[in-house]
């Protein structure tokens, strides 16, 4: 019997789960699915700038479970734009981060910073009224 698959630590779904060329209609046939996992790992390698290693301890897995997410998710990636094909991310094993034990990245949990942004926002709006 297999081993189940260890559960992902993600800090935050995309704000956007669906990207392609503009004005084509979908269908499944054209449409690649980017599992969450696989979209976390190339938000913290190529995005937050951590290597594999930090990446693996960051979303609490093995360094080669990561090398491999990644290599799936690049690849995606590549046929989308080589293809003009739509990419659309969901799916796959992962739990959120709660954002309040300060396991993020150095500059904190994204799900967080969002939400401090909106509230500063939100403070900046109230005064201007």
């Amino acid at each position: 019997m297999p081993r189940p698959r260890k559960w992902r630590k993600v800090c935050c779904l995309p704000n956007n789960n669906q990207f392609g060329p503009l004005g084509t209609c979908v269908d499944s046939e054209s449409m690649i699915q980017m599992t969450v996992d696989e979209y976390e790992t190339i938000r913290l390698i190529d995005l937050e700038g951590m290597n594999q290693e930090e990446c693996a301890n960051h979303m609490n897995i093995a360094r080669t479970t990561v090398q491999g997410i990644y290599v799936e998710a690049r690849h995606k990636l590549a046929l989308a734009l080589v293809e003009g094909r739509v990419l659309y991310i969901e799916g796959g094993d992962y739990h959120l981060c709660d954002g309040q034990n300060g396991c993020c990245h150095k500059t904190g949990c994204q799900k967080e910073r969002m939400r401090q942004l909106a509230q500063q926002q939100a403070e900046r709006e109230g005064r201007t009224n």
